[in-house]
């Protein structure tokens, strides 16, 4: 995969159509944004004020010996000073304000989109990926908000008070002082292609050391099981030096243009000294002006500097919102269709009809399958990994959408339920658990108001997860860290089967839901199960075929078709795939026996 081309979309420095899109967050906030130009052209005047004040002190009062007047500027200039503190302070605020309250809503459309993407979508992106989108570009964004567009005014004014200001008290000094400014543009447009270029770099190694990072952070015990460490390392340290050399690049760009900008101040102000002096001596320019130029120059160049900057924020914002638009163009959704209805009651019978479906184009799972589950029926989908177990509960609780076919749902079309209702009524354990950061109590309720503490309570007993919880130093209001590190897989498993049970469904799936949990464990689950599943349609995924003996109807899968349908004692008759899986298992069981044993004798 080229990195560059799915991480570093960068596009121009400025680009109409993506600003167009950026600027639709902020109409909400348009008074604020008048607000702030409004006080960034003010702001702005009060800095090149201050140099005219001064020429006017110079020529009209300290020459005159005018004392009474000099106080009266000095006054003036303090209180000029004073102001412009108290309208940057709120320039500032309403700036700060307008980016926070733009990134919010940003990200918090980004979430729910996110939310509302299909699982095709999260099996084909980086999670890693998808968190930057959030956090880091819509950071970048609230830079461009808030230090970014609006403050580019700032400058931009500046430099027309000051120039306003010069052109007013001497044309001619004016043109000499601005005489540097073809060499600065082009300076500047040298560092503004070489910062790109080495920006472009920069970033690609920042995603690649991420990528690294999150990667082998997440496959940690498999690096110490192979003793990888030393490689690893190596690795990565290579990908940290192309990062380290990247930003020194950036940096020496940076390290010769400002020192350069500043050479370019120095020689106006020398020019300005030169011509200015010479004028002063022919009696044609006054010393006050020529103290507001020296003043004027040094003021000049700051923006300039500061636009430079403005620059870099730019470039990241385009880059981020590329990213960020990308992703929130992304229709890839489980659409509801115009007419979908909500469920008013719901018995729970459910049938496949010739359904056909692949995840991707031409690699399809399952082919033609048909079957029916009545209400209140425990049904057990058997197989070989891959043999299309899973898929079917993906498609029937709309995780994907099928290819061809029919999926009803108590005689309903599920195209035409509405696609949370239909969620509402089913609830899954499956096997990889995945337990929230929180407290026990919010993994079992998830947060739903209706559920009770003495529903949370009595999903736990019946499960058996109680008996643990309670064992706890804050039973119920434990906290669970990030996936629930500090529990075994026992017992997370143990949570998600309270979790299920808690929301009282219609149908209960079952996805290989038993298979970390020792056998005392298991052994009160499916007392449990027997007890639940009364008037509750149950579909169960097990590769213990010992786990399914008991279900009404067992469905045997083989590469995406239905070979075998009847219950445990039917299917053994048959002596087909069912009976050689159960044989499989049970040598293995009886190899394991005898194993233990001679261990025990030994």
């Amino acid at each position: 995969m080229d990195n560059r081309n799915e991480e570093e979309i960068l596009g121009k420095a400025y680009d109409a159509r993506l600003m167009k899109r950026l600027l639709q967050y902020a109409m909400p906030y348009k008074k604020y944004i008048v607000l702030a130009i409004l006080l960034n052209i003010f702001v702005a005047a009060l800095g090149p004020l201050r140099p005219y004040l001064t020429q006017i002190a110079v020529d009209k009062d300290i020459a005159k010996g005018n004392y009474h007047g000099l106080m009266i500027i000095s006054i003036a200039l303090f209180g000029l000073l004073i102001l412009q503190a108290v309208v940057q302070y709120f320039l500032t605020y309403y700036t700060q304000y307008l980016g926070q309250r733009i990134i919010l809503d940003l990200r918090s459309k980004l979430f729910k989109h996110t939310q509302m993407l299909s699982l095709k979508f999260f099996d084909k992106t980086p999670i890693g990926r998808t968190v930057t989108r959030v956090t880091n570009d819509v950071e970048s964004l609230n830079e461009l908000f808030s230090s970014g567009i609006i403050m580019v005014f700032s400058d931009v004014f500046i430099i027309l008070w000051i120039l306003g200001f010069m052109f007013y008290m001497d044309i001619k000094l004016s043109l000499v002082t601005l005489s540097v400014l073809p060499v600065l543009i082009y300076g500047t447009f040298l560092f503004r292609k070489k910062v790109r270029e080495t920006y472009r770099d920069v970033r690609l190694y920042l995603a690649r050391l991420n990528s690294y990072m999150q990667e082998h952070i997440t496959g940690m015990n498999v690096v110490h099981i192979f003793r990888k460490e030393k490689d690893e390392l190596n690795t990565f340290s290579t990908i940290n030096n192309d990062y380290r050399i990247a930003n020194i690049k950036s940096i020496f760009y940076y390290a010769v243009f400002y020192p350069t900008v500043e050479l370019l101040s120095s020689i106006a102000v020398g020019l300005i000294v030169w011509y200015g002096g010479g004028e002063i001596l022919h009696s044609t320019l006054s010393i006050g002006v020529l103290f507001a130029f020296i003043q004027y120059t040094e003021m000049f160049f700051r923006p300039i500097r500061d636009l430079s900057e403005k620059y870099n924020i730019m470039q990241t914002a385009m880059a981020s919102s590329e990213r960020i638009f990308q992703l929130l163009d992304d229709d890839s959704f489980i659409k509801n269709n115009e007419n979908a209805e909500k469920l008013k009651k719901v018995n729970g019978e459910i049938e496949f009809k010739n359904v056909t479906f692949a995840y991707n184009e031409g690699d399809t799972v399952l082919k033609n399958i048909s079957f029916k589950i009545n209400p209140g029926e425990t049904v057990a989908f058997v197989g070989h990994t891959g043999a299309g177990k899973t898929s079917i509960i993906s498609l029937l609780t709309r995780f994907y959408d099928i290819n061809k076919g029919e999926i009803l749902f108590d005689g309903r079309n599920i195209s035409d339920i509405d696609k949370r209702d239909l969620r509402k009524y089913i609830s899954i354990v499956l096997q990889d658990v995945f337990l929230f950061s929180g407290t026990i109590k919010s993994n079992i309720n998830m947060g739903s108001s209706h559920i009770t503490d003495e529903k949370i309570l009595e999903a736990a007993e019946l499960v058996g997860a109680d008996r643990f919880i309670q064992n706890l130093p804050n039973k119920y209001d434990e906290v669970v860290k990030e996936r629930g590190a500090t529990l075994s897989v026992g017992q997370k498993q143990l949570i998600s089967f309270a979790r299920a049970l808690a929301f009282d469904p219609a149908v209960l799936i079952l996805d290989e839901a038993t298979s970390s949990i020792d056998t005392e464990t298991e052994q009160l689950i499916q007392t449990a199960i027997q007890k639940l599943l009364a008037g509750r349609t149950a579909i169960v995924i097990a590769h213990r075929l010992s786990t399914i003996q008991n279900a009404d109807k067992i469905i045997v899968l083989h590469k995406g078709e239905i070979k075998e349908t009847g219950n445990h004692q039917e299917l053994l008759a048959k002596k087909g795939i069912y009976f050689k899986l159960y044989q499989l298992q049970f040598k293995d069981q009886e190899i394991t026996k005898e194993f233990v044993n001679q261990k025990t004798e030994s």
